[in-house]
């Protein structure tokens, strides 16, 4: 009797072995699961305060640095009661990107103006411009002439020996942050300036910037 009790004893197997064992196992890979969470959260939560800090989105700057009177052709036509003109007017700009991040910008246009009026333009074709640059812009803005034949207020402008101009720039782009965070900007220019006639020089020249995020 005595044997058969220790043969008994040796076919048992322990009892509940592998459920621990599986269990051991579920909560390795829960624990794993759940420090790659906090990684990750951990992760984003860095990236969205340099994001609001570092790497907060700043609107580009944009200055008029000069205007100066490349080209003046006048003639009065008394009869008619008209004026010919041609007038050229070379504009230095500059545009500071003050972002961590470069500035991306789409293609733009400087308008020049007369009496709210577009009688002439040229392009910004689209750029970008690298973190903490500021990159210069020189244009060239020609008025055409043709589009003031109708306007009946330049004859007397032209009399007076002042002629009310106007400068206007928009330009519009995107500041990205980490291929994640894509800011749109635009910010605008815009220069009230009087041509005096009898002297040919730019005179009264006043500038305001505005932008938008």
């Amino acid at each position: 009797m005595e044997v058969e009790s220790q043969a008994s004893s040796k076919d048992q197997k322990p009892i509940g072995g592998r459920p621990a064992a599986a269990a051991a196992r579920k909560k390795r890979a829960r624990n794993i699961c759940l420090v790659a969470i906090a990684v990750i959260l951990g992760l984003l939560l860095i990236l969205l305060i340099l994001g609001f800090t570092v790497f907060k989105a700043k609107h580009p700057v944009t200055t008029v640095d000069s205007v100066a009177l490349k080209d003046f052709k006048l003639s009065l036509d008394i009869a008619r009661l008209r004026v010919l003109l041609n007038v050229s007017l070379d504009v230095d700009l500059s545009v500071k990107n003050p972002n961590k991040v470069g500035f991306k910008y789409t293609n733009s246009s400087a308008l020049l103006k007369y009496r709210n009026q577009v009688v002439g333009e040229a392009p910004l074709p689209a750029a970008k411009i690298p973190a903490d640059r500021t990159v210069p812009m020189n244009l060239t803005l020609t008025l055409m002439a043709d589009r003031l034949l109708t306007n009946s207020k330049l004859y007397s402008d032209v009399l007076s020996g002042t002629l009310p101009l106007s400068t206007f720039t928009r330009i519009s782009g995107k500041v990205q942050i980490f291929n994640i965070f894509k800011i749109h900007v635009v910010s605008y220019t815009s220069c009230d300036l009087n041509l005096d006639v009898m002297s040919r020089t730019v005179a009264n020249q006043t500038c305001h910037y505005k932008t938008k995020l």
